[in-house]
This record gives structure tokens, sequence and C-alpha cells, in this order.
């Protein structure tokens, strides 16, 4: 097979003729994920695996539906394209409880295991549990920290979303950010 892993921010989507190489390649990994974090320390806080926009979204068409829209505007068939999904999350500190957390400005990056701002999927299910949702993932607020991740309930939509695309399938990164009983790859399995 000839895979790829592809961007999912319109700007590096625009920069290559990825209609023109699909025919050379089985499929695109698009990565899906990442598109805010504490790598923008201050924020303000968001998702960072959206599949839709919402109220308030920090950067225009930074979303999971507007890449895979622009990958198949640009000429690439529906099932070469592969939808990605994190086993992990993205935080911030010093954040307020206001609207739930979503959209605050934070004093920085929250504390992770191996990264600041970044956390696997079986700490914070229990460290943070999720509050709420937006644009199709959970979203957490916990002792002044803000954290955005997808849980069973939400891959089971972004699921649906793959199914209703015709897209090719999921990938995810990564496997040892799952809980010990895999509730992550269970759900993606389920819904697949």
């Amino acid at each position: 097979l000839v895979t790829a892993a592809v961007p999912a921010r319109f700007a590096h989507i625009n920069a290559a003729n990825y209609g023109a190489a699909a025919q050379y390649v089985d499929w695109y990994n698009v990565m899906t994920y990442d598109f805010f974090g504490a790598f923008a320390a201050t924020g303000p806080t968001a998702p960072h695996s959206p599949l839709t926009s919402y109220a308030g979204i920090p950067q225009a068409n930074f979303f999971s539906d507007y890449a895979i829209q622009l990958y198949k505007q640009k000429g690439v068939a529906a099932d070469k394209l592969l939808i990605g999904v994190g086993f992990y999350g993205r935080g911030w500190a010093g954040v307020s409880n206001t609207n739930g957390g979503l959209n605050q400005p934070a004093s920085g990056p929250a504390p992770g295991t191996y990264e600041q701002g970044i956390e696997d999927y079986k700490v914070l299910v229990s460290r943070c549990p999720a509050t709420g949702t937006v644009a199709g993932t959970a979203m957490a607020y916990c002792g002044g920290q803000w954290w955005s991740y997808d849980t069973p309930a939400t891959l089971a939509g972004k699921m649906t979303y793959k199914k209703n695309q015709g897209l090719g399938g999921t990938f995810f990164w990564e496997l040892s950010g799952d809980t010990t009983n895999g509730a992550l790859i269970k759900a993606l399995f389920d819904n697949r």
C-alpha cells in the first residue's frame, strides 16, 4: 500500500496537489487533530479535534469537516480519506469556568505526563472527566484546567460522520493513550 499522513489545516492542504497525487495513493490519513492546543499558551481554549465549527472558534475553517470537504473538492475520492482521532487531550491551566472554560484565556499549558498541555485519555478520563461537548468532541473543566479530548461517545459520533461521508476509514494516535480495557479502540470498532 501507498499511504500518506496529510494535514488538516487549509493552508497546508492548498500547498500541494493532493487531488492529482491521489491516483498513486491508496489512502490519505487526514490528521484531523491538533487544530488548537496550549502551544498557544495563553489561549483561547478550544478543542484540539473539532469535527464541526462552533460559535467562537478562534480560527475559521480549523475543524475536521472543513478539511475533509476541501480534499473532496480537490478531487480526492471520499473512500481514499481516513479521519484521524487522538487518544489524548490538549489542555490549559489558569482558565476561568466562564462558558465551561471554552474560548477563555489561560495562564499556560496544563500539566501533562510527557509534555505540558497534552495528556493521555486514560489519565484524563478519571483526572478531569468530561463536563460537556463542543463541535463533536468532549471538553472538561476541573481545578482551573480546561481540556478537550474524545470519549467513546464522541468517537461514535465521528464514526457516524465517517459513514455518512463515505470515508475509507479511521486511524488514531496513539494506542498507549487508551484505557487498559481499550475503551476508545472498542468505540471505533463497535461503530465502524
